[in-house]
């Protein structure tokens, strides 16, 4: 298993929110830039129903696809949208998600015994 950067996993997360606020924006009709963005979970239940269901039935979100990343359990296949759910919802709550263990895994990965390998 080959250890996946911080950087792309970044740049992962980046393009996968960037995707669930223009979803967002798209089903309510509002705007979720400027002023009054940062006070909406429109956008992050968004990304939480995409990024579970992604990972859940795939094993990859759009994000981690262009960075060639996916999501994957201790057996190698998908985790399921249970697990799936687990590792999202603990992913936004970021503070489990920035701490890592010394192979790079979240406390996310680790809680839903997931982890992110190179494809």
């Amino acid at each position: 298993m080959q250890t996946v950067s911080l950087g792309r996993r970044f740049g992962a997360l980046f393009i996968d929110w960037i995707i669930a606020v223009l979803t967002a924006a798209a089903i309510t009709g509002t705007s979720y830039a400027g002023s009054g963005a940062s006070g909406s979970f429109v956008p992050l239940a968004a990304f939480f129903v995409e990024t579970t269901l992604l990972v859940g039935l795939l094993g990859t979100t759009i994000g981690k696809r262009i960075f060639g990343m996916r999501v994957e359990g201790p057996d190698g296949r998908s985790i399921g949208l249970l697990r799936a759910a687990v590792r999202t919802a603990l992913l936004c709550l970021v503070i489990p998600a920035i701490v890592m263990t010394e192979d790079k895994r979240g406390l996310h990965e680790i809680a839903s015994r997931s982890r992110v390998t190179r494809f």
